[in-house]
């Protein structure tokens, strides 16, 4: 194999919020605020790497080979038929860890994308989109965010017998999401482990109705994002988890503002008209972050050759 044909890429990749009420494993949604990470080709060890971080997950992650956006560069690198080269990296992190805003689809999608890069590809563009999403959503399991933070805006995701798809759609310009982020940390493997095998034929139905209101509402008509975003499908069954999660949802639901669980929680996405809560609604222990909804999707720049 050969080494890549570039040494120096940035990557900068959105949040993302997945489900959005009965889209589960299917919506997802790009939300702007980001993840930066300068890759670079450094003389040393094949495969080694040396990383340092900054914001969030500092001290807590990888500072070498096994961090999780290198191990990903050196799987997609494998794939695109290019020698994995030592590597120093630089990661500027955003996204608030394990939260429900797609932070390790993020760190797939960078790592995917810096990959393509250093091959001088571009990874958002035709064939390359659709090996590059393949590759994020075999290692993250399922294509929601990874799709998201791939393409930007609304995303609806599928699986067909192995091979994941997503078909990217503009979100309504009056969608104006708020997240609000509780300190405590999930684990989407802990949080799935509550859903059980088999719902209610009536609950499946009613969420298929729901999921593809979303669709609807999302991108034609916010006025129906209320009855869009409500779920029977995995929300209260990831309450005894996350009851204070759960318990937001519904006392923003009461006062009219749409909110669901974003991802596997904790943090509670509400879409609000007119981007503004109501007052008296109690947000002890969540702090509110203003996310524009971000439509451009990954982004690479190259360096130098």
């Amino acid at each position: 194999m050969t080494a890549p044909p570039r040494s120096s890429v940035r990557v900068a990749v959105p949040a993302s919020t997945a489900n959005l009420g009965s889209g589960f494993d299917a919506l997802g949604m790009a939300l702007a605020l980001h993840d930066e990470v300068h890759v670079e080709v450094v003389d040393g060890v094949p495969g080694s790497a040396a990383v340092t971080v900054e914001g969030q997950g500092a001290g807590a992650v990888p500072a070498d080979e096994h961090h999780l956006v290198v191990r990903v560069i050196a799987k997609a690198l494998s794939e695109l038929g290019y020698a994995v080269p030592a590597l120093r990296l630089h990661c500027r992190n955003a996204i608030p860890h394990s939260r429900g805003l797609g932070s390790s689809a993020a760190a797939i999608i960078a790592g995917v994308a810096a990959a393509h890069a250093l091959g001088g590809l571009d990874p958002r563009d035709g064939e390359n989109a659709d090996r590059a999403l393949q590759l994020a959503a075999e290692w993250e399991g399922h294509a929601d965010n990874v799709a998201a933070s791939l393409h930007g805006g609304l995303v609806i995701a599928w699986n067909d017998a192995g091979r994941f798809h997503a078909a990217a759609l503009r979100p309504h310009p009056d969608i104006a999401p708020i997240v609000l982020v509780p300190q405590e940390e999930s684990a989407t493997h802990t949080t799935r482990g509550l859903l059980p095998e088999r719902v209610p034929h009536a609950d499946a139905a009613f969420a298929a109705g729901r999921a593809a209101l979303a669709v609807h509402a999302l991108t034609r008509d916010p006025d129906l994002l209320m009855a869009a975003t409500d779920d029977r499908l995995h929300q209260d069954y990831r309450e005894p988890a996350w009851p204070g999660t759960v318990a937001l949802v519904r006392a923003l639901r009461a006062a009219g503002v749409p909110a669901a669980v974003s991802g596997a929680g904790p943090t509670v996405l509400a879409l609000p008209r007119g981007g503004e809560l109501p007052s008296g609604i109690p947000l002890n222990g969540f702090t509110e972050l203003r996310l524009p909804v971000d439509t451009t999707g990954v982004r690479t720049t190259v360096d130098h050759a």
